[in-house]
C-alpha cells in the first residue's frame, strides 16, 4: 500500500488505564507499563514496571529492531540473537550451490570471518520517543483536507526528522499512533555494519519447514546471530575492515534459573501490524474479498515459483528469501479465514459499533460533533475499498526489473529537487537504503521465474473488461486486452531481451543518472517506467487526496470513541505499529477442544526424531542433521537436560499477545534474564490480529536451551558461546 494512503484504525480511550480487558492481553507502549504495574507484578514480575519505561536502561535497552524482525545484544561485542527465518535472507544472500549456507549452516572461526548481511541491514536501537502531536497536527493542518492536508502532515515529519538526524548516525521516524490521533517521534542509532555470526543448518532452523509453520507441537530451532561493527571512532559506519564490534549498554544474559510451566515471561519487540480496532466495514472488506483474493493470488505464485525453480538450485538460492515469505503470509491469512468462517466476528464489531453511533446520537451535542465525520469515513472507506478491488493485481503482474525502473527514475526526479522538498522515501537519508534494494537484485532474481509469475497474472489483469483496465500500462508494455499467456509471453520475451537492467552493474549505473538519461534511453523496461510515469504521479496524488480525507475525517470518529470509552472506563493500548512494545504472560499449554487434543507447554529432542523423515520425503522439511540425531541418540544432553520432561526441552507455549515482527523478540523471565526468542503463533490463533481470544492465543518460543545444546554439543560454536559467559 502506498505510505500516503494512511492506516486509520479506530482508537479507544488514551486516559488513565485501571484494568486489562484480558490479563494477557495487548501490546503495551513503554510508558503505559505503570499504568499495568499491579497486573505485572500479580503475574509473576520481579523489577519494577516503572524501570522498564526507559529505553536505554535494562533490559529494554538490549532490545533492538532489524527493520521486520526484532533482535536482543547478549555480548558486551554487539553480538545480537534472532530468528533463523529472520537472519534468511543474509544467508541466502551469502549462498551458493557451492557454498550453501542455507543448507549446512554457518559458524565464523574468528571475528573476520563473519559475513556481512545481505545488503541495506540495518541494527536500529530505540534511544528516545517523543510525543510531537502538537507539531504534526498543528492548527494550520488541522484546517486542511484531501492532499493538502497528507502534506503538511509529511512536510512537518520531515521537518521533525531533519532536526533529530543532526545527530549523525542516527535514524528518526514519526510514527501514527491511535489511527493518526498521537503522533511520536522515535530516535534509533541506526548500526550500518551487519554481519553474520553463527546459524544451524537448515534442518534445525527451519525444521518441519512450511508443513509445520504455524503449527504446535513444534521443533524448530529458529535462531541465528548477528554482530553489530562500528567504525574505528565508535560510531555507525559502511562496511570496512578496520572497524570493531559495537559495545551496548546493556546486554542480556541466560536465565539462572530453569524456566517451568505457569512461569511468568514478558517479551519486548517491534510488533508490525495488528487491526483490533478496525471498523466493520473495514473487517468484513478484509476477510470478504481482499484477503481471500490475496490468498488465491499467493497460492499460485508459490506454485508457479515452485515449478519453474525445481531442479535448479541456483533459481531456488535466488527465490529462497521470496518463498519464505510467501509460504508465511500465505497459511497466516488461510488460518485467520478459517478462524473467520463461522465465527460472530464480524456481528460483535458490528454491535460494538452500533453501541457507539447510538452514544452519539443519544445527545444532540455530541450528534453534532461527531456525526458527519462518522458518516463521511464510512463513504471513504468504500471508496478506498473500490481501489483495492481494481488493482490487487498490478502488485503481482509487474516485472521486477520494470519495479527497478520505477524505482530509480523516481529517485532521478526528486534528486533533481532540494532536499527538504522531495518526496519521503527519497531524500539523502534514503539514497543507502534504494542502492541496498538495487544491490539484492543480483542475489534475489531469476529470470524465468519471474517472466512466468508476470506472464500469469498479466493474463488475468488483460482477461476483465477492456474499459477496466488502465491504459498506461497497456501502452507501456505492449499488451492489449484479452491476449491470452501464450501472446503474452511472446511480448515479455521482447522487454527483457531489450533490458540490461539484470546485470547488476548496469542496474547500479542508473543509480546516478539524471532524468534526461532515462528519457533518452532504449531500454525496454527503462522506457517503459518513462511511460508508466505520469499514471504512477496520478495514483499517488489520488492516495493522497483520498488519505488526507479519511485522516480528517476519521479525527471525529477517533474523538467519538476517545469520549465513548472513557465514559466506560475501559484499558485500551494501541494497535501494533512497528514501534517497540512489551507484552506478558506465563508458559501454558492449551486444551485444544478436539476430542483427547491437549497441548503440554514443551516439546523435547524425541520430538525432533519421531518427526524426521530424511531429504526425500515431505519435500525435505523434516530432515535434521546427522550429528544431531546422533546426540540425541547417544542422550548427550549436556547441562540442558531436564528431568521432568526426560529430556532437553525445545520450543514451549505461552500466553504472550504477538504478532509480526516480533519474531526474534527475547522472551524474559521474571528477573529479565533470557529463556527464549518468540518465533511463532498456531494456526487457529493467528486472527487474534483483529479479534484476541484469551482461550487460544498462544505463542510458540524458542527454548534457550534448545539453542544452547545445539550450539554446544551438535554445532561446536565455542567462540559464541564464550562470549555469551554460557559454560559448556
Amino acid at each position: 500500500m502506498n505510505r500516503h494512503s494512511l492506516s486509520l484504525l479506530a482508537v479507544a480511550s488514551t486516559a488513565a488505564l485501571a484494568t486489562v480487558a484480558h490479563a494477557d492481553e495487548g501490546m503495551w507502549m513503554p510508558k503505559q507499563l505503570p499504568q499495568i504495574a499491579k497486573s505485572l507484578k500479580a503475574t509473576g514480575l520481579a523489577l519494577d514496571p516503572a524501570k522498564l519505561q526507559d529505553l536505554t536502561a535494562f533490559p529494554m535497552g538490549a532490545v533492538v529492531s532489524l527493520g521486520g524482525c526484532t533482535a536482543s545484544f547478549v555480548s558486551p561485542l554487539g553480538l545480537a540473537v534472532t530468528n533463523h527465518h529472520c537472519a534468511y535472507g543474509s544467508l541466502q544472500f551469502n549462498s551458493t550451490p557451492q557454498r550453501d549456507l542455507l543448507k549446512n549452516g554457518f559458524n565464523a572461526a574468528t571475528l573476520a570471518d563473519e559475513l556481512p548481511a545481505a545488503p541495506g541491514s540495518r541494527i536500529l536501537v530505540t534511544v528516545d520517543m517523543k510525543d510531537v502531536t502538537a507539531d504534526i497536527l498543528n492548527a494550520k493542518t488541522a484546517a486542511l483536507t484531501g492532499k493538502a492536508r497528507t502534506d503538511a502532515i509529511e512536510a512537518t515529519e520531515k521537518s521533525l526528522v531533519a532536526a533529530c538526524e543532526v545527530d549523525k548516525g542516527h535514524r528518526c521516524n514519526v510514527y501514527p499512533f491511535f489511527g493518526g490521533l498521537q503522533y511520536q517521534l522515535i530516535k534509533q542509532l541506526e548500526i550500518r555494519d551487519v554481519r553474520i555470526v553463527h546459524a544451524p543448518a537448515t534442518g534445525v532452523g527451519l525444521f518441519g519447514g512450511d508443513a509445520d509453520n504455524w503449527m504446535w507441537p513444534r521443533h524448530t530451532g529458529d535462531y541465528s546471530f548477528y554482530r553489530a561493527y562500528v567504525g574505528p571512532d565508535g560510531k555507525p559506519a559502511e562496511f570496512s575492515k578496520d572497524n570493531k564490534p559495537y559495545q551496548p549498554r546493556y546486554h542480556l544474559t541466560m536465565a539462572s534459573i530453569p524456566l517451568g510451566d505457569g512461569d511468568f515471561v514478558m517479551v519486548a519487540g517491534y510488533p508490525g501490524r495488528t487491526n483490533r480496532h478496525r471498523l466493520p466495514s473495514e473487517v468484513d472488506f478484509a476477510f470478504g474479498w481482499q484477503q481471500p483474493a490475496m490468498i488465491k493470488a499467493m497460492g499460485e505464485s508459490i506454485a508457479i515459483i515452485k515449478a519453474e525453480t525445481a531442479g535448479r538450485r541456483d533459481g531456488e538460492i535466488k527465490m529462497a528469501a521470496r518463498m519464505q515469505g510467501l509460504q508465511n503470509y500465505f497459511k497466516n491469512l488461510e488460518g485467520q479465514q478459517q478462524s473467520w468462517e463461522g465465527s460472530d466476528i464480524l456481528a460483535r464489531k458490528q454491535a460494538d459499533f452500533d453501541k457507539l453511533k447510538a452514544w452519539v446520537n443519544a445527545d444532540a451535542k455530541r450528534k453534532a460533533r461527531y456525526g458527519a465525520d462518522m458518516a463521511a469515513t464510512e463513504s471513504l472507506l468504500a471508496e478506498r475499498e473500490g481501489i483495492t478491488r481494481a488493482e490487487l493485481l498490478m502488485t503481482f503482474m509487474s516485472p521486477a526489473m520494470l519495479n527497478a525502473a520505477r524505482q530509480m527514475l523516481e529517485t532521478a526526479e526528486q534528486r533533481a529537487k532540494p532536499d527538504a522538498e522531495r518526496k519521503t522515501g527519497f531524500q539523502d537519508r534514503d539514497l543507502p537504503r534504494l542502492r541496498a534494494a538495487q544491490q539484492q537484485l543480483d542475489r534475489r532474481y531469476d529470470e524465468p521465474t519471474d517472466k512466468r509469475l508476470v506472464a500469469h497474472f498479466l493474463a488475468q489483469y488483460l482477461a476483465q473488461p477492456a474499459d477496466t483496465l488502465d491504459a498506461a500500462w497497456l501502452n507501456a508494455l505492449g499488451l492489449k486486452a484479452g491476449q491470452d499467456e501464450a501472446s503474452i509471453r511472446v511480448q515479455l520475451d521482447k522487454l527483457y531481451a531489450g533490458s540490461k537492467l539484470a546485470d547488476t552493474a548496469s542496474r547500479m549505473a542508473w543509480m546516478d543518472k539524471d532524468v534526461a538519461a532515462f528519457k533518452a534511453s532504449d531500454d525496454t523496461f527503462i522506457k517503459a517506467a518513462v511511460a508508466l510515469y505520469d499514471d504512477d504521479q496520478k495514483r499517488e496524488n489520488r492516495d493522497k487526496e483520498l488519505g488526507g480525507k479519511l485522516q480528517k475525517a476519521y479525527a471525529g470518529t477517533q474523538q467519538a470513541l476517545i469520549d465513548y470509552h472513557a465514559s466506560r472506563g475501559e484499558a485500551v493500548y494501541p494497535d501494533a505499529n512497528s514501534t517497540l512494545r512489551i507484552s506478558y504472560g506465563t508458559v501454558k499449554g492449551r486444551d485444544v477442544g478436539r476430542d483427547g487434543e491437549t497441548w503440554t507447554p514443551f516439546t523435547t529432542l524425541r520430538g525432533i526424531v519421531a518427526k524426521h523423515k530424511g531429504p526425500d520425503e515431505a519435500g525435505g522439511e523434516f530432515n535434521a542433521p546427522a550429528n544431531e540425531l546422533a546426540a540425541i541418540k547417544a542422550k548427550q544432553y549436556g547441562n540442558y537436560y531436564v528431568k521432568s520432561l526426560d529430556s532437553v526441552p525445545v520450543n514451549f507455549l505461552s500466553t504472550l499477545d504477538t504478532t509480526g515482527g516480533n519474531s526474534g523478540s527475547p522472551v524474559l523471565n521474571k528477573k529479565g534474564e533470557l529463556v527464549g526468542l518468540l518465533f511463532d503463533g498456531t494456526l487457529d490463533a493467528v486472527i487474534s490480529d483483529w479479534d484476541f481470544n484469551p482461550k487460544t492465543v498462544r505463542s510458540i518460543c524458542l527454548d534457550a536451551r534448545y539453542m544452547l545444546w545445539q550450539m554446544s554439543v551438535v554445532d561446536k560454536a565455542t567462540r559464541v558461546l564464550d562470549e555469551m559467559g554460557v559454560k559448556h
